[in-house]
């Protein structure tokens, strides 16, 4: 994260505050709305490679599960607290309203550096923490996906631990795993592709093409480098993109293929004579007509967002914009398509795989794709329809209209006792 200080889950409740304002939704309602459901906090033991027995905490935080099970990624980061994960949780409950699948939201976390980490021990530290929580997970309950630094593989070794405490095979336990295990196709890229529709979605509002579009990102894991590749061959031009050390830039356009075939290969990104390198700070404020920050939380604050120069900013990350930098950069007309629309490409094919799974059923990419890009287009239109006619941002757009959705959802169950 760019600030410390910054605490995301106190910017997802002042989101609520902000959204309020333009809902017909009871204070009672409203409260309950920005206090999470459930939060499991384990302690657990793993031998690493040395011998050594280290003591890890994770976290696993349900928000709301009024509309369906509880939905959410696991990250492995050193920096991850409960604060965070809370805020994570949260937004992927609006997220989950706002294209409109059954899902509530649910985020989890353990505090570790896979960095420093050989296989054997992320898969130590996964099927042990799989374990400790598996009292609250299941298909019918809460279904974890890939999120920071975790892949396929490690939601393989949850299904694994999962389906061995249960004494058979749970395919539907977790999204985002290995296709030979029943993963979606498409599920990989579908973060990344969301991104792209949704920028699509707005050039096409903004009357822009997207041919020649410069395009800047921010991070080039399963977000940011999908969504690299997918502006590239639409002719747009990705003019930089970056790492968590830093990153590359050619105002002509870069050779993605050639830069994330590097990363890949060589965990890192390797400058040549025609590129140049840039931190991740002086990325953010590079002269774009698209900015897709893809890292982590609070990249773009009040302390930097009156330097933001894109015209566009699409969040491939979650939480990566402060509500005060909103306001900075909403005055400069800059057009934002906030996290919980922009980025909700993976949690929609999460579903399909979810339900591909419970139907014990394979669906084409094709229809994937066909089935996402409706979604995704259909819930921008609607994000976009409440923005003009309340005359709000489309961050405040979005939370009204998930936000609404699940009050409403709570409404219709009522209180019980």
């Amino acid at each position: 994260m760019s600030s410390g200080k910054i605490n995301p889950y106190e910017v997802a409740r002042k989101q609520i505050d902000i959204a309020s304002k333009y809902l017909n939704v009871e204070s009672g309602l409203l409260e309950r709305l920005k206090h999470t459901k459930r939060e499991v906090i384990v302690h657990f033991p793993v031998k690493m490679d040395s011998g050594e027995v280290r003591i890890f905490t994770g976290y696993r935080v349900q928000h709301d599960v009024s509309r369906g099970p509880a939905k959410g990624g696991i990250r492995y980061h050193p920096d991850v607290d409960l604060d965070e994960v809370r805020a994570l949780a949260m937004w992927m409950t609006w997220k989950s309203a706002v294209v409109n699948i059954p899902f509530g939201g649910a985020k989890g976390g353990v505090q570790c550096n896979p960095k420093e980490m050989s296989i054997r021990e992320l898969e130590n530290i996964t099927r042990r923490f799989t374990w400790e929580i598996s009292i609250i997970l299941g298909p019918e309950q809460d279904i974890p996906a890939p999120d920071v630094y975790t892949n396929p593989q490690v939601m393989a070794w949850i299904m694994d631990t999962f389906s061995i405490l249960k004494g058979y095979s749970v395919p539907g336990v977790v999204t985002g795993k290995p296709i030979e295990l029943g993963g979606s196709l498409g599920r990989y890229e579908a973060t990344g592709r969301g991104v792209v529709i949704t920028s699509l979605e707005a050039l096409k509002y903004m009357k822009k093409p997207v041919e020649g579009a410069k395009v800047v990102i921010q991070g080039c894991g399963n977000v940011g480098g999908i969504a690299a590749k997918h502006f590239d061959r639409l002719g747009a031009k990705v003019i930089a993109i970056s790492d968590s050390r830093g990153g590359l830039y050619n105002e002509n356009g870069l050779d993605i293929k050639r830069i994330l075939d590097c990363k890949s290969q060589y965990q890192c990104l390797i400058c040549e004579k025609e590129e140049e390198e840039i931190t991740n700070e002086e990325l953010l404020e590079l002269e774009c007509d698209i900015l897709v920050p893809a890292a982590l939380e609070n990249q773009i604050t009040e302390k930097n967002a009156s330097r933001i120069r894109a015209k566009i900013i699409a969040e491939g990350a979650n939480g990566p914009t402060t509500p005060e930098a909103d306001e900075i950069l909403n005055d400069k007309g800059v057009f934002i398509i906030p996290d919980i629309l922009a980025n909700a490409g993976g949690v929609t094919v999460s579903y399909f795989e979810w339900v591909q799974n419970l139907q014990e059923l394979i669906w084409s990419e094709e229809e994937v794709l066909e089935r996402l890009t409706r979604i995704m287009q259909r819930s921008f239109r609607e994000v976009l329809e409440i923005s003009l006619a309340k005359k709000i941002p489309m961050r405040t757009a979005a939370l009204v209209l998930g936000i609404g959705r699940v009050a409403e959802a709570i409404r219709l169950r009522g209180i019980y006792p």
